[in-house]
């Protein structure tokens, strides 16, 4: 509606390893035109802004940062950690190491960021169109002796504990399946802006010279 008042701007960075469909997953929730044919090339730095309904009477405004995915052990940029005021991780369940990357990301985070409750979220993109990926570092799983469906359940659950443990919303999203990313960004829209608590004290004004005005 026109007469839907704009509310707040977030800042969010998503990021992850090198493919495992960050770009796709922005197209996908912005323009809704991403298929199983659409290229995307190497993301060097991008911003997507999007408008969320927030429920409160008014839109709130997300600005989300795409970055360049990560390999190895590379750390994100430090501009990248200072800026945001939230973060959404992605990795490819079908890809044990960029579950494993998304840790050493979150330690990162929490080392440099001055805020220590930034609010992180956790996507798993079911449909990253990643190659094969190197067994995990994990040592509790072989997942590498089971076949591709077992491994993805085993990832998942391994995902689904540690963001249990760290007390940070996973989520289980399709690049390719617009609906899938709706509530994510949504409740993290709504974590960036908690509503405001009224006030009491136009009430104890109101008190206070009702009391005056009987004392005279």
């Amino acid at each position: 509606m026109l007469t839907t008042k704009i509310g707040k701007v977030g800042k969010v960075l998503i990021c992850g390893m090198k493919g495992v469909g960050k770009t796709a997953l922005l197209e996908q929730l912005i323009y809704g035109n991403v298929s199983v044919e659409t290229e995307f090339h190497p993301t060097i730095e991008d911003i997507y802004v999007a408008s969320v309904d927030s429920g409160r009477g008014s839109r709130e405004i997300l600005r989300l940062h795409d970055s360049a995915g990560l390999e190895g052990k590379a750390q994100l940029p430090r501009h990248y950690i200072h800026f945001p005021d939230g973060f959404a991780l992605v990795y490819d369940p079908t890809d044990p190491s960029s579950l494993d990357m998304l840790a050493d990301i979150k330690q990162d985070i929490e080392r440099n960021k001055e805020k220590k409750d930034v609010p992180i979220i956790v996507l798993a993109n079911m449909r990253s169109k990643r190659r094969e990926a190197p067994p995990s570092i994990f040592p509790a799983q072989h997942t590498n002796s089971v076949n591709p469906a077992n491994q993805m359940e085993i990832v998942l659950n391994r995902a689904i504990a540690w963001c249990s443990r760290e007390r940070i919303k996973h989520y289980t999203v399709n690049a390719m399946e617009r609906p899938s990313l709706y509530d994510p960004f949504i409740n993290l829209c709504a974590r960036l802006h908690p509503p405001q608590t009224k006030s009491t004290f136009p009430q104890l004004r109101q008190v206070m010279q009702k009391t005056q005005k009987s004392d005279v």
